[in-house]
């Protein structure tokens, strides 16, 4: 049996990482613009529905004003 060397077992390792990486990718804006999709722009909300969905709180204690 003839063993591999270390560089070549790593860059076997790596051009299979950086093809599992750009397939990743490529599930990930698809999937992304299948959301878009479906969800209406914020330019195509009415202004009510806008109004109604409150600003997420961020302070530390949002009881308190």
């Amino acid at each position: 049996m003839i063993s591999r060397g270390k560089a070549q077992k790593q860059a076997s390792r790596t051009a299979r990482l950086s093809a599992a990486l750009r397939e990743n990718l490529k599930r990930r804006k698809a999937q992304a613009r299948g959301r878009s999709a479906d969800r209406p722009a914020d330019a195509e909300l009415p202004a009510a529905e806008k109004a109604a969905t409150p600003a997420p709180d961020f302070r530390r204690n949002p009881g308190r004003d």
